[in-house]
């Protein structure tokens, strides 16, 4: 493939702002295509793209811009849907034997006395969150049963929306002290992982999500050889070629917690020093299939 290649990006955010530069050095040009919050013609052209970065976020938005870009995905519908369902993926996980929480699907609507089933499989305190969502949009951590039922009552509230897509939930262990790691992940090898933390003041003030959303710092961190087999290993059975992993590593276990095929790309200099080189030929790749 001669002259640049160029790579629709569905999002303006930081991860666009980020590799840009690095991408142009290495002969693809990253260019955001907007494909939602706007009007768009049905017979309409969004451009002469090589390849896509990662299918659009609205999933209704992505199939009318898949259409009309009609190029190859780094990571299309399917990869995205598959991490995006958070139970889907922690079942697929588990049924490999990679080590995930203990969790369980909540489908709406359940009565009370299943809803008491499912708390009863955890010990205090355990965490309701969203299928679907991201960021740490949605979680609680609850301490007793009636806080739970408290918070499930809210969610049935929202589900009771004829509209609401997305009507199921995770109960799931929590794992205090847990060192919350994003590992990076390109064509199924490790690049690159930082360790989110909490500021100690916002520890002691009794925040608990790491999520760099809410708070948290990302610092770089020389993860060891057996939680980058784990991420390396959750990438290949979900079959995502493109892919952060959250890992919560306690002193006596691992377990992916996550993983996010839309992963916010940090600072180069918190990836493996080939990590550009890598990308640019995962993209290169899709493009030339």
């Amino acid at each position: 493939m001669s002259g640049d290649l160029r790579l629709a990006v569905a999002t303006d955010a930081e991860t666009l702002a980020r590799i840009r530069d690095p991408l142009a050095e290495r002969g693809i040009r990253a260019e955001h295509v907007r494909t939602g919050e706007r009007t768009l013609p049905l017979d309409g052209d969004l451009g002469d793209f090589d390849a896509g970065f990662v299918y659009p976020s609205r999933i209704m938005e992505g199939g009318v811009a898949d259409a009309l870009l009609d190029v190859p995905w780094v990571n299309g519908r399917e990869a995205v849907l598959r991490s995006r369902n958070k139970a889907g993926a922690l079942a697929r996980l588990s049924r490999a034997g990679v080590p995930t929480p203990d969790s369980t699907l909540v489908s709406n609507p359940v009565d009370e006395s299943a809803l008491r089933e499912a708390w009863e499989r955890f010990d205090s305190p355990a965490v309701v969150k969203p299928n679907s969502t991201t960021r740490g949009t949605g979680i609680a951590k609850v301490s007793d049963l009636d806080s739970f039922l408290g918070v499930t009552d809210y969610l049935e509230l929202v589900h009771d929306y004829r509209a609401a897509g997305d009507r199921s939930y995770l109960v799931q262990e929590f794992l205090p002290d847990a060192r919350d790691y994003r590992v990076m992940t390109v064509d199924g090898e490790y690049v690159g992982a930082v360790e989110r933390r909490l500021p100690d003041e916002a520890l002691a003030a009794g925040q608990w999500k790491h999520n760099v959303h809410r708070g948290a710092e990302a610092t770089a961190v020389d993860l060891d050889s057996d939680l980058r087999a784990l991420a390396e290993e959750a990438a290949a059975v979900l079959d995502i070629d493109w892919l952060g992993v959250d890992i919560l590593a306690t002193d006596d276990r691992a377990v992916v917690n996550e993983t996010n095929a839309r992963p916010t790309v940090d600072a180069a200099t918190k990836y493996e020093s080939d990590f550009y080189d890598r990308l640019a030929g995962l993209i290169r790749s899709r493009a030339e299939r």
